[in-house]
């Protein structure tokens, strides 16, 4: 499994109102019910906020995470990747993806992940590339290994509990 694999296709704001109100059509690529779990559309309802309140970082949030395959014409949606948002005022972003359960255990989450430091090494105001994750995820510490990132600290977030902060050069 490697970086071309996977291709992001975004996840742009109609896409997501219409997986708010649970019509999985909306998109070009078919999409699972992962794409409507509880924290699927806390995630959509928080980006679409994002986008509101300043729609030039709607390039910054959410893609689908598609792998090309023989059995669909536009590929399979295995997951979702991005960012949290722009850079902030240091350069830093932060990364964020899941993986459809269904698709586990393949190599996506890894190979999303190369995207997304790819996508961040590409941008000229991107100098730090934070990552966030329970101390209880053993997968998502494993993904990060080998990637450079340090730990730098630790935050309480109010919908995921206590969360290892960390943080590699873009």
């Amino acid at each position: 499994m490697t970086a071309d694999d996977v291709r992001f296709v975004e996840l742009d704001g109609r896409v997501m109102a219409a997986l708010l109100d649970g019509d999985l059509t909306a998109a070009e690529v078919p999409l699972t019910g992962y794409f409507l779990t509880d924290r699927a559309r806390w995630l959509w309802r928080y980006r679409l906020d994002q986008i509101a309140a300043d729609p030039g970082n709607a390039r910054w949030m959410a893609r689908q995470a598609v792998v090309d395959d023989t059995l669909t014409d536009g590929g399979t949606v295995v997951g979702h990747g991005g960012f949290h948002g722009p850079p902030d005022e240091s350069g830093m972003v932060e990364i964020g993806y899941a993986i459809d359960p269904a698709f586990r255990r393949r190599g996506y989450a890894r190979a999303t992940l190369v995207e997304l430091l790819r996508r961040a090494a590409a941008e000229p105001d991107v100098r730090t590339v934070r990552a966030t994750i329970s101390p209880d995820n053993a997968a998502s510490l494993a993904t990060i290994a080998g990637f450079g990132f340090v730990e730098v600290g630790e935050q309480w977030d109010e919908e995921d509990g206590l969360e290892l902060i960390f943080e590699r050069p873009a």
